[in-house]
């Protein structure tokens, strides 16, 4: 496949494993092996290239062309908020360390690690697709959630803007749309969000992991600043699109301490909803996530994996409706009790927040005009 333009940084070379040592900006620091693949290629410094004998160049971010024909999904699980999304990406460049959805770059032939984060598959004809998709007889409007696997507003956005163009569809058509992003460029389409809000037809909820920059830094290399996604947070609300905030993951040992102050920094920016949820580690997240922990947070380490197996079974992940999102057992109930009580103290989540689809509608088709030698 022919790519769209790499990012900046030195030519391939993504060394194998959990991670072999923290990359500048990548949450990842290796390419684990693919659960699908029976064979995988580990780089011999010496014999693959004599040149990464100091250690592999930093990994270049590569675009390749998704050839998707449909661009909603739809689920039924009762954990998830929402029945259809839209992904114009797959992959995110963001690079949490933490992500649920690294295990998807697997279906593909990749690895959940460094690839994951550094070959992004874009779905250019994603508004294409989706006008097709609402212009069809059948359709029945019901909120779209944008997105449900990676960011829309990863970096890439700035420059192709495939969500933009989405927004662009979902206000012609006035269909109701739930974004959910931690990148502050959302802002560039309040625009789009603020027609769509005085439909009652549009919500983004800004995720929030914590207020340290530096530990953000680290474990959300290349998202927003907390400070900054505060910031989008006003914005939007000043407009008079309704904002909520998502205190995800919440990493017991980690940052489950700073849930009040989440929660008030987002209340002051404008915030009148909130949600939350337990750190995942489906598949391949876990060694990679320990790694992480390895390399940035090494003291904290036991005390944060013994937690989290508390809170799930005796495991580090538990797939289970009901459990995934929350955890069980005296730890998870402490956590819940935390945020329910300072929702209330502060007047979140008083009222549901509800979209409507009554101002949907299809735009006449325009018709060909006839010359006059027709």
């Amino acid at each position: 496949m022919a790519g769209c333009g790499p990012d900046e940084g030195g030519p391939g070379g993504l060394p194998p494993g959990p991670g072999s040592g923290p990359i500048r900006g990548r949450g990842a620091a290796g390419n684990p092996p693919n659960r699908f693949e029976r064979s995988w290629h580990e780089l011999d410094p010496e014999a693959d290239d004599p040149d990464l004998a100091e250690g592999p160049p930093r990994p270049v971010t590569r675009f390749l062309p998704d050839r998707s024909r449909t661009i909603v999904a739809t689920n039924d699980s009762p954990d998830v908020p929402f029945d259809a999304s839209i992904n114009p990406y797959r992959g995110c460049e963001h690079g949490c360390a933490y992500c649920y959805a690294r295990p998807t770059h697997e279906y593909l032939g990749l690895s959940a690690g460094l690839d994951f984060e550094t070959t992004i598959l874009v779905k250019h004809e994603a508004p294409a697709l989706l006008r097709e998709t609402l212009m069809k007889p059948g359709w029945r409007a019901t909120p779209l959630a944008l997105s449900g696997v990676t960011d829309p507003y990863q970096p890439v956005e700035r420059r192709l803007r495939l969500t933009r163009g989405c927004l662009e569809v979902l206000a012609e058509f006035q269909h109701p749309v739930t974004v959910v992003t931690k990148n502050a460029l959302v802002v560039r389409d309040v625009d789009l969000l603020s027609d769509l809000a005085g439909h009652k037809a549009a919500a983004v909820h800004v995720s929030l992991t914590t207020l340290d920059a530096d530990l953000a830094r680290r474990l959300e290399p290349r998202t927003s600043p907390p400070a900054q996604r505060l910031a989008a947070i006003t914005a939007l609300a000043d407009a008079g699109v309704p904002a909520g905030v998502l205190v995800a993951p919440v990493i017991p040992g980690l940052n489950d301490h700073e849930i009040p102050a989440l929660l008030a920094a987002a209340a002051s920016a404008g915030v009148r909803h909130a949600g939350y949820a337990l750190l995942r580690l489906p598949g391949a997240v876990a060694p990679l996530f320990e790694a992480w922990l390895d390399h940035h947070e090494p003291g904290r380490k036991i005390k944060i994996l013994n937690r989290l197996r508390e809170m799930r079974g005796g495991t580090l992940n538990d797939p289970r409706f009901g459990s995934r999102m929350r955890g069980r057992g005296p730890l998870a109930v402490l956590v819940d009790d935390l945020f329910e009580g300072a929702c209330r103290r502060l007047g979140l989540n008083a009222a549901p927040l509800v979209l409507s689809t009554s101002a949907f509608r299809r735009p006449t088709p325009r018709k060909k005009q006839l010359s006059l030698f027709e």
